[in-house]
């Protein structure tokens, strides 16, 4: 059969409110690839965790690489870890993900132009379009409100050409993403 892998490279230790996306969904993959998050936001570092009897190269020795089992990385991610542990940023992100999932979602009542506020922890979007029945993407007033945003110093990718995405530090307060959603909210009054 087919193999499950999950690649949390984007989103892992942590993002989806749970250490590894995956536990969001109640399965567990043959293999999962880490990395980003890995190094605190900072190291270059990546993983390739698979489940006992995908290691086919364990007896064989395959060289050294120039970033491979480096203890200083592998240091910096267990401290990463810990600190997510001990600082109960799992919990922060769910609980702070859940509270800007229902004001984006109320921010739909007051602005037509998003046809949609999804997400899990903190990785959120808000979709916007011209027509909420026909789908229509917004795409070039999504860039205007990008640079309004930026203006205002908050920084955001745009998915999809029409999509706010949102993917703030963990340890973010409901206080900075109040601030940051009503920096949107004002960029959308003024492009509407």
């Amino acid at each position: 059969g087919a193999l499950l892998i999950f690649d949390e490279i984007p989103h892992a230790l942590g993002r989806a409110g749970r250490m590894f996306t995956c536990e969001n969904f109640g399965v567990t993959p043959d293999i999962l690839v880490l990395g980003k998050g890995l190094g605190g936001g900072i190291l270059p570092l990546a993983a390739i965790v698979a489940r006992d009897g995908l290691n086919v190269a364990a007896e064989q020795a395959l060289g050294h690489y120039t970033h491979e089992k480096n203890p200083v990385l592998c240091a910096a991610a267990l401290a990463t870890i810990r600190v997510i542990e001990e600082e109960n940023l799992l919990e922060n992100a769910r609980l702070v993900g859940d509270y800007a999932l229902r004001r984006m979602r109320q921010m739909m009542d007051r602005h037509p132009l998003i046809g949609d506020a999804r997400g899990l922890g903190l990785m959120l979007g808000l979709e916007l379009v011209f027509d909420r029945k026909t789908r229509e993407r917004a795409t070039a007033v999504a860039e205007q409100i990008m640079y309004c945003a930026l203006r205002k110093g908050l920084s955001f990718k745009l998915l999809m050409g029409n999509i706010i995405g949102l993917f703030p530090p963990l340890a973010i307060t409901k206080e900075q993403m109040d601030e940051a959603l009503d920096i949107i909210e004002k960029c959308l009054s003024l492009h509407e």
